[in-house]
C-alpha cells in the first residue's frame, strides 16, 4: 500500500480559515446559524469551524455532534456491529441554516445518511454541507457546499484524515492506494 501526504497541517488549517471565513460571510446574520458535526472526524472539523467563525465575528455559535450509524443504508451488509457514538443536539434547529461538516465525502451515502439523522431533529432553512476532503466517484447526487480539497481517487484507494485530537499525531491528510 502506498501512502502519500496530500494535506498537511498548514494547508488544513489554511482551508478551515477560508472556509470560515466564507461561511461567515454567506450567511450574514449569524443568530439562526448552528453547525453539526459528523462523527467522527468531522465533529473535530466543525469544532474548529466553530471557534474560527466566532473569532471572526465575536458570535456564539451553537454545535451539535451527530452519529449516523443507524441511518446507514449499509448497515446490514457490513458483517459487524457497529459501535455507535454520541449524538447531541441540544439547540432547536428548526428555521436555521445548519452546516453539517464531514472529513471526506465519497459515494454520498455518509452525507445522505447524515441529512436524514439530522431532519429527525426538525427542520432547518437550509442544510449547507463541508467536506475537507472530495474524493470522487459519487453514487449519489450530493455535492459539499464548501469543500476544502478535492482530488480524484480510485473505488480501491482511501483518504486518510489525522488530526491531532483524535490521532495524536500531526494533522495531515493522507492519500492510501496500492500503486496501480
Amino acid at each position: 500500500m502506498i501512502r502519500k501526504k496530500i494535506l498537511d497541517a498548514n494547508q488544513i488549517d489554511a482551508i478551515l480559515d477560508a472556509t470560515a471565513k466564507a461561511i461567515a460571510k454567506d450567511v450574514g446574520n449569524l443568530t439562526h446559524f448552528g453547525i453539526v458535526g459528523v462523527q467522527t472526524r468531522g465533529v473535530t472539523l466543525a469544532e474548529r469551524i466553530k471557534r474560527k467563525i466566532e473569532e471572526i465575528t465575536t458570535h456564539t455559535i451553537p454545535l451539535g455532534i451527530l452519529d449516523i450509524t443507524f441511518y446507514r443504508d449499509d448497515l446490514s451488509k457490513r458483517g459487524v456491529l457497529p459501535m455507535i457514538k454520541e449524538t447531541r443536539i441540544h439547540f432547536n434547529i428548526e428555521k436555521m441554516t445548519i452546516l453539517l461538516v464531514d472529513d471526506v465525502i465519497y459515494t454520498g451515502r455518509t452525507a445522505k445518511a447524515a441529512l436524514e439523522s439530522l431532519m429527525s431533529f426538525g427542520r432547518p432553512s437550509i442544510i449547507r454541507l463541508f467536506a475537507l476532503i472530495d474524493r470522487g466517484n459519487r453514487e449519489l447526487p450530493i455535492q459539499p457546499d464548501y469543500c476544502g480539497f478535492a482530488i480524484a481517487t480510485k473505488i480501491s484507494d482511501t483518504v486518510q484524515l489525522c488530526l491531532r485530537e483524535i490521532d495524536g499525531e500531526e494533522d495531515a491528510a493522507y492519500l492510501l492506494s496500492n500503486g496501480e
